[in-house]
């Protein structure tokens, strides 16, 4: 998939520079990604190999209708973030965004400290852990969840990504208070700790669940 950005909606000399040097479609659609201007006029083009996207890169250069082609205009809509409930857990979930991103790794570390309070064994050991069954437990499952939660939110915040609005099930639903300055984490974390202790053997999704929705804007205090 390539994600383009145009100051218009028409002119992409792209095409003509990847048939006279061709990449990696993969190379491309990451530099398409991360390294271009936003401008307001956007494409999407969708193909496995680089002469099937050289192909709808040029019906949309030409104007032509092309069904691996989307295209708009951005606009200027609001932001917001869903945090999931039990059920999206896994074994070693966040390690690698631990070990790349400081952002994440110092918010993990947090809410892991402030966790362990209240579990019988530190977090990261089960989360990080080889015991699926341990983790899909739900005295496990839903701190782990929170703490994976609140640090993705901390890294996408830390790249300028302020939401409008959080909302969440379940056990997303104390994250998305918190990110939203309603909860401090000591307060969370007593409160995920809990909550989850209330069926600390449910290895399925909870047996009870809400949704909430709150505001927020980037003056909300953490």
């Amino acid at each position: 998939m390539w994600m383009l950005r145009r100051r218009t909606s028409t002119g992409l000399p792209l095409a003509d520079f990847l048939t006279d040097a061709p990449a990696d479609v993969r190379d491309v659609a990451l530099s398409l990604a991360t390294q271009r201007t936003l401008f307001d006029h956007r494409a999407v083009v969708l193909g496995a190999d680089l002469e099937t996207a050289l192909t709808s890169l040029r019906a949309l250069a030409a104007g032509t209708p092309d069904a691996a082609v989307a295209e708009g205009a951005a606009g200027n809509g609001r932001t917001a973030f869903l945090f999931s409930g039990q059920g999206s857990q896994r074994l070693g979930m966040g390690r690698d965004l631990y070990e790349r991103f400081p952002v994440f790794a110092e918010a993990f570390d947090a809410v892991c400290a402030e966790l362990d309070e209240h579990l019988d064994r530190p977090l990261r050991e089960v989360v990080w852990g080889e015991d699926a069954e341990l983790l899909n437990r739900t005295a496990y499952a839903q701190p782990g969840l929170f703490a994976v939660e609140v640090a993705l939110f901390r890294l996408v915040e830390s790249w300028g990504v302020r939401p409008e609005f959080v909302a969440g099930h379940s056990i997303g639903e104390v994250a998305a208070a918190h990110v939203a300055g309603v909860f401090t984490l000591a307060d969370a974390a007593a409160l995920v700790a809990a909550r989850s202790s209330l069926s600390p053997r449910s290895s399925g999704s909870s047996a009870a669940g809400s949704a909430g929705c709150a505001s927020r804007t980037p003056s909300t205090p953490r």
